[in-house]
């Protein structure tokens, strides 16, 4: 990047909490080009006026967008490549679904199966189409550690977030002699309004925590960023469990 020229960044779902604790590290002390991207307009302007009050000479701007509509979704990384070379660009959407109420529902399980996996593929994949022509930049994509194994607890969004696994490391394969690099972050539980309603919230790691880990993990190209660390740990013993002693855990 030119010096002096500020970083081109989008937030893919930047209403979440996760998005918006990395938003602000993106725009203290540095001026940057920030957009936006929501499904609800007004909400996302609230983030936008927040970060303009905190970084008064970035330019930030708001754009919304149906995260199921293909075609759309390809409109919107056309148009934003267009206007010039992509630095970051990060997909942080997603929803915690009720496991119970996806075995119930298959309407609530497709529901949670799309919002978590197939929209964020779709968008790295839009972005990916055009940022691997200047063969720089990063693309970053949100998982979770709950798509290491799937666990009766919550297997619908593990297996979601195992889609996204799979596909954030088949791109990496595939773009492995390019200079562009894909990042897949996998937080582990973390206190946000979206795990509120989940006991142990002291016992869940703090936004601010995971949001540095994300950017310093974006900042040097990481291949995979558990955060906290400690869940790298964690879900290596998980994955290699033996079935009979797994099968026997609550989990």
């Amino acid at each position: 990047m030119p010096p002096n020229k500020p970083q081109r960044i989008v937030i893919i779902g930047a209403t979440s909490a996760i998005a918006e604790h990395c938003a602000r590290l993106w725009v203290t002390g540095t001026t940057v080009e920030l957009t936006l991207v929501g499904r609800n307009a007004q909400r996302t302007q609230q983030v936008a006026d927040d970060l303009q009050v905190r970084s008064a000479q970035s330019r930030i701007r708001v754009r919304e967008a149906d995260f199921m509509d293909a075609a759309g979704i390809a409109a919107l990384a056309a148009e934003l490549a267009s206007e010039g070379q992509l630095d970051v660009v990060l997909i942080a959407h997603g929803s915690l679904p009720d496991q119970a109420l996806c075995q119930a529902d298959l309407a609530q399980c497709r529901e949670a199966l799309e919002v978590n996996a197939i929209s964020p593929v779709l968008f790295a994949e839009a972005f990916v189409e055009h940022m691997q022509r200047s063969e720089r930049g990063t693309l970053a994509i949100i998982g979770s550690v709950a798509g290491d194994r799937g666990r009766k607890s919550n297997y619908v969004y593990g297996a979601a977030k195992g889609l996204v696994t799979r596909y954030a490391q088949g791109l990496q394969h595939r773009l492995a002699s390019s200079g562009l690099k894909v990042v897949l972050i996998k937080p582990g539980p973390t206190a946000t309004p979206m795990t509120a309603h989940l006991p142990g919230q002291g016992k869940m790691a703090p936004v601010e925590q995971v949001a540095r880990d994300i950017v310093a993990g974006i900042a040097r190209g990481a291949p995979t960023v558990y955060t906290p660390g400690k869940w790298a740990v964690i879900m290596m013993v998980i994955r290699h469990l033996p079935r009979f002693v797994f099968n026997k855990m609550d989990i």
